[in-house]
């Protein structure tokens, strides 16, 4: 094999042989996989071994009854020196030294524990936490009536579902129930009362006017189908504002958050939690900005940066992901991200951001698309900027006011202002002459250009 020249997540360099060191072993077994190189320093400088051979031959043993894995033993040259390489493989099961399980992160072995190492072994014995049979749960205890609304809701794309009378086969159908015992998937989806069982499985709404200041609150219970009704419902009548316009005789409420892309939010939030911990989702109102935050952090083969591309689907819970496919509430996995930033963009809003801190994913909706740094994202220059602040604080700008303000050309006015246009941040009104003007561009009034319809925006607020 080649020999490397500096540590990583799937190689290690240590100067000589001590039982600790199969600790990382373990770690490289319970990763991705790597090789321990011994008679080399920290820099990568061979120093050689003593009793190579003898390494050679222990070795296997060594690791064998320590760790029960075998590993691939051999000397190698290095600028005229041996080095001894012990190369493990991933393991498909995990892998303890003394009782205690570790893994590779970049350069360094981390000790798992807790709800990490709880999250490892089942990933490693490949099931998710929502497949496990929950023993305190009988079908008593299920809500009759959430079954027969899934039923109604999957319909199309399992049709067989409709004929299905008989609760229990229909929960063998649908994989929730092995042996007679129910899983906790089906606690969360059916159950009467699932807090029963998971008190951390709430929805936490708050008005914030701060970090320290909170209106109110609202905690939702009930099962998973129960909870994203009443959420949506509750920011919908409670904590948001919607726009009344018409179309003709048409009456249409725009919320001031997409409802499509809320619901996706809470959904992925709703499926993707990790139940294994304490904290509930919370949804956080500010007066510019919206936070959905679930417990459970990304695969590591998707990287939050992918959300907004198309990217694989994992599941943490995967019945609750086939059973929310069933009932339409998913289109396709790995879709869900890419719907929320699209539908934010078509009423005008700007792109919604996802993050992932301390365990925590959220996503953040913005209200407001002419801030600085909302401008900063769209590719804005400085003075574009500072005209756009202008409009939004005085109403309009027009090219006079453009060029006073930001101190240019007449020409670079024009040139600035038509590529505001052009990028639907501004609307021109008037044609030429004293009379044009530049106003901002709201989803309400770029909708109505696209639709050619008149409407008489009026606000409504709905409930505090």
């Amino acid at each position: 094999m080649a020999l490397k020249s500096v540590e990583s997540q799937n190689v290690e360099f240590k100067s000589n042989w001590r039982d600790e060191y199969l600790k990382v072993i373990s770690a490289f077994a319970n990763t991705e996989g790597g090789v321990l190189i011994l008679g080399v320093d920290d820099n990568g400088m061979p120093s050689g071994l003593k009793d190579i051979k003898k390494l050679l031959e222990d070795m296997p043993n060594i690791i064998r009854n320590k760790l029960g894995i075998i590993p691939s033993v051999s000397i190698e040259k290095r600028k005229n020196k041996d080095v001894l390489c012990i190369q493990t493989s991933p393991s498909a099961v995990p892998i303890s030294y003394d009782g205690r399980f570790y893994i590779k992160s970049g350069s360094t072995v981390q000790e798992l524990k807790g709800q990490e190492l709880a999250n490892f072994i089942m990933r490693k014995m490949g099931k998710t936490w929502d497949e496990y049979i929950e023993e305190r749960i009988t079908l008593d205890d299920l809500d009759i009536e959430t079954v027969k609304e899934f039923k109604r809701k999957a319909a199309d794309r399992i049709p067989s579902v409709v004929a299905e009378d008989d609760t229990e086969t229909l929960l063998k159908k649908l994989n929730l129930l092995e042996n007679g015992e129910l899983k906790r998937a089906a606690v969360l989806l059916f159950g009467k009362s699932p807090q029963k069982f998971y008190p951390q499985a709430v929805v936490k709404i708050g008005k914030f006017l701060s970090e320290s200041e909170i209106l109110t609150t609202d905690i939702i219970k009930g099962n998973l189908f129960e909870q994203m009704e009443d959420t949506l419902e509750i920011l919908r009548s409670k904590y948001l504002i919607s726009e009344i316009s018409f179309e003709g005789i048409h009456r249409r409420d725009i919320l001031e958050y997409p409802y499509e892309a809320l619901r996706e939010g809470i959904i992925n939030a709703l499926i993707h939690r990790d139940y294994l911990g304490t904290s509930h989702i919370q949804v956080r109102v500010y007066p510019d900005k919206l936070l959905i935050m679930n417990e459970g952090k990304l695969p590591p083969e998707i990287p939050v940066e992918t959300l907004k591309t198309k990217h694989l689907s994992r599941p943490r819970n995967t019945l609750l992901a086939e059973v929310f496919y069933y009932a339409g509430f998913i289109e396709a996995w790995g879709s869900g991200t890419i719907k929320i930033v699209d539908n934010c963009v078509k009423q005008g809003l700007p792109e919604p951001d996802f993050h992932e801190e301390h365990g925590v994913m959220t996503v953040d909706f913005y209200k407001d698309r002419f801030t600085e740094e909302n401008l900063k994202k769209a590719g804005l220059n400085e003075r574009q900027i500072k005209a756009v602040i202008y409009a939004k604080e005085k109403g309009k700008i027009t090219n006079r006011e453009y060029q006073e303000y930001c101190n240019t050309s007449d020409r670079t006015a024009t040139r600035d202002l038509t590529d505001l246009v052009n990028k639907e941040i501004l609307e021109q009104v008037g044609t030429t002459g004293k009379g044009t003007k530049y106003i901002l561009k709201t989803p309400q009034r770029r909708q109505s250009r696209q639709k050619g319809a008149a409407k008489t925006p009026v606000k409504s607020k709905k409930g505090s």
